[in-house]
C-alpha cells in the first residue's frame, strides 16, 4: 500500500499475507522509535533471518484474569489493551498513517481501518522488538519486546495497569512452511511466569479446538 507518515497501524495489524516490501521509505517515519530509517530496517532483519515467513504476522489473545487484549505482530511489536476487544476490531489497522493522495481521506483505502481511540483507558501499551535468538536444541525462537516509554493519560478503570510490565518474551517455533498451508492467523497464549515485570507469550499453529475469541 502507498501511504505516508507512521506505518505502525499497518504493521501491527498486517493482513494474512507475506510481508514483501516497504514502499517510499523516504516519506514514512522510522518503524522503530529512537532509530533512523536504516537502523530500524536493520533491526527488522534480525527476526526476518530467523523466521521470514512469520514476520509481522498478527496473532491475538487474551489475558482473561486481567481483562487485557493482546496483539502480537511477530518480530515487530506487541500491544496490550485494557479491556476485551473482538478479533474483527483488532484485525483492522488503526489509522496512524495518511493517504498517499493528500485530498483523500480514510474512506479511500482499499481495506478497512479503525480510528485511533480517544478513550484514555484504551490507549495501547506498545512493546517494540529489541532482540531475538534461536534455541537450536528446542528449535524455538525467543523474541523480546521492550515497552515504549511514553506518557499515558490517566485512566480510572478499576483494572490492572499494563505499565507494570517492562518486557514481553514471545516463544515461537520457526515455520518455513507457513504459506504452503491454507493462510490463517496463528494463535497466541499467555504463559505463567514468576518473573516480575515480564509477560511470556507462546505463538504457534492453533491447536485442535482452539479458538481466537474470548469465552
Amino acid at each position: 500500500y502507498d501511504v505516508y507518515g507512521n506505518l505502525f497501524g499497518l504493521l501491527a495489524a498486517h493482513p494474512v499475507t507475506p510481508l514483501v516490501s516497504l514502499h517510499h521509505l523516504d516519506v514514512v517515519e522510522p518503524i522503530f522509535p529512537n532509530a533512523t530509517r536504516v537502523e530500524a530496517l536493520q533491526r527488522l532483519t534480525i527476526p526476518m533471518k530467523l523466521d521470514s515467513a512469520s514476520l509481522v504476522q498478527q496473532s491475538i489473545c487474551y489475558d482473561k484474569k486481567r481483562k487485557w487484549t493482546i496483539s502480537v505482530s511477530w518480530g515487530f511489536a506487541v500491544q496490550i489493551f485494557r479491556g476485551i476487544f473482538t478479533q474483527r476490531e483488532m484485525e483492522m489497522p488503526s489509522r496512524t498513517f495518511l493517504n498517499w493522495y493528500r485530498r483523500a481521506d480514510y474512506t479511500a483505502y482499499a481495506f478497512n481501518t479503525r480510528p485511533v481511540s480517544r478513550n484514555p483507558c484504551q490507549k495501547p501499551f506498545v512493546f517494540y522488538f529489541s532482540k531475538a535468538k534461536l534455541n537450536s536444541t528446542l528449535n524455538q525462537t525467543l523474541t523480546e519486546y521492550e515497552r515504549h516509554l511514553v506518557p499515558h493519560p490517566e485512566c480510572h478503570w478499576q483494572m490492572p495497569d499494563p505499565s507494570q510490565l517492562q518486557k514481553i518474551e514471545v516463544h515461537k517455533k520457526p515455520d518455513p512452511l507457513l504459506w504452503d498451508r491454507a493462510p490463517r492467523r496463528n494463535c497466541c497464549r499467555v504463559k505463567k511466569t514468576n518473573k516480575t515485570g515480564i509477560m511470556k507469550i507462546d505463538v504457534g499453529i492453533c491447536r485442535d479446538g482452539e479458538i481466537h475469541e474470548p469465552l
